[in-house]
């Protein structure tokens, strides 16, 4: 019997790209999945792609405080939270005004937060949970051009990942962070510029290093939903780029 059969999990930002896949995949392994999209429409089809696994969609908006702590109540137990809401800004220091930034950090941090405390509690009563937050390599793990906004708020998702894997190491929680390179999805082509911007930043990545697949990222979120001696670390899925 799979480590995660009849565990249920928590799944953000689920109607496409890495959430979505990881979504899928723990469905696939036994799974009792909520998954859940501010974008209701996104969630469309995700069930029958899950293969029939316990897979329920849900609408919730992350910066709706309230919404989670419902939603939470709901559910009962959470055994896994994998936490993969956040946004994606262009720019340097220069270019990022304060509402920009308030916006990095309620989506990419704050969001995270709120559910973790949501789900913690539980967690903590039953001496056991699994907490996995989306950082990503443009962090504290490597400067990237153009991505001010979002690198300093991943920064802190490596921090406050360790922060709470430090504080409930002793009693039964872990908490990880992954740190994924380049992926290939939709929302990446659907940034600002659309197409024609995407296409030769693409080019000059692939020459570089392999870009990955949700389905790569997925892999390892399974992993580390099960794994029980690791907790406080930065799981760097990248292609090399890093390197």
């Amino acid at each position: 019997m799979s480590n995660l059969e009849n565990k249920v999990v928590l799944v953000t930002a689920a109607g496409q790209g890495i959430g979505r896949a990881s979504a899928q995949a723990f469905a696939r392994a036994g799974a009792r999945v909520w998954a859940i999209d501010r974008d209701e429409g996104k969630l469309a089809g995700l069930g029958e792609a899950a293969g029939g696994g316990a897979l329920r969609l849900c609408r919730l908006d992350v910066l709706d405080e309230g919404a989670i702590e419902r939603l939470v109540t709901e559910i009962g137990r959470i055994d896994v939270l994998f936490n993969c809401t956040g946004v994606v800004q262009n720019g340097t220091v220069l270019e990022c005004g304060d509402a920009d930034l308030d916006l990095a950090f309620d989506l990419n941090v704050k969001a995270m937060a709120r559910s973790i405390r949501a789900v913690l509690p539980g967690m903590l009563e039953r001496g056991d949970g699994s907490i996995i937050n989306m950082a990503s390599v443009a962090s504290s793990v490597k400067a990237v051009p153009n991505r001010f906004a979002y690198s300093v708020t991943k920064a802190a998702v490596i921090g406050l990942t360790k922060s709470v894997a430090a504080d409930y190491v002793a009693r039964g929680i872990r908490c990880n962070a992954i740190c994924p390179g380049t992926v290939e999805n939709a929302s990446r082509q659907d940034r600002p510029g659309g197409q024609g911007e995407y296409k030769a930043p693409r080019a000059a990545f692939v020459a570089r290093q392999p870009i990955g697949t949700p389905e790569d990222i997925a892999d390892l979120v399974l992993y580390l939903a099960g794994a029980a001696y690791t907790t406080g670390q930065i799981h760097v899925i990248d292609g090399g780029w890093a390197a």
